[in-house]
């Protein structure tokens, strides 16, 4: 399994930017879709963002037209460009390595690969 590490979290303002980076330790282009999750306390996991390798994207509705998912083959990883921050996207995210099914919501089935995660904090 491609093992993969999130960076770029931190702290933010509201309506500020961040952006998330998960690089894999090996190749992502055979890999057929990713994705991003959060964990907000007390809360189940969400599935954000998905792309799939034909650059394809999915959003939940709480992040749409403010987050773009995107990834970068050569480099093996995968973005988060994360806009118009909220205080209720405080959250640790985590980005997952999966595929697609088209039963699925967003058309994403999660695989077993999850990174550590990194904490994303935004202050009103």
């Amino acid at each position: 399994q491609v093992q993969l590490v999130e960076s770029g979290g931190g702290l933010a303002q509201a309506g500020g930017s961040l952006r998330l980076s998960c690089a894999a330790s090996g190749s992502i282009s055979n890999i057929n879709a990713m994705g991003w999750y959060r964990q907000a306390p007390g809360k189940q996991r969400e599935l954000v963002a998905t792309i799939r390798s034909s650059g394809a994207a999915n959003y939940a509705d709480s992040v749409k037209g403010r987050f773009t998912i995107s990834r970068d083959n050569a480099r093996n990883t995968v973005y988060l460009q994360m806009n118009s921050l909220k205080p209720e996207d405080t959250a640790v995210y985590y980005c997952n390595a999966g595929g697609i099914n088209y039963a699925r919501p967003y058309y994403y089935a999660p695989g077993g690969s999850w990174g550590q995660g990194t904490q994303v904090t935004v202050s009103s």
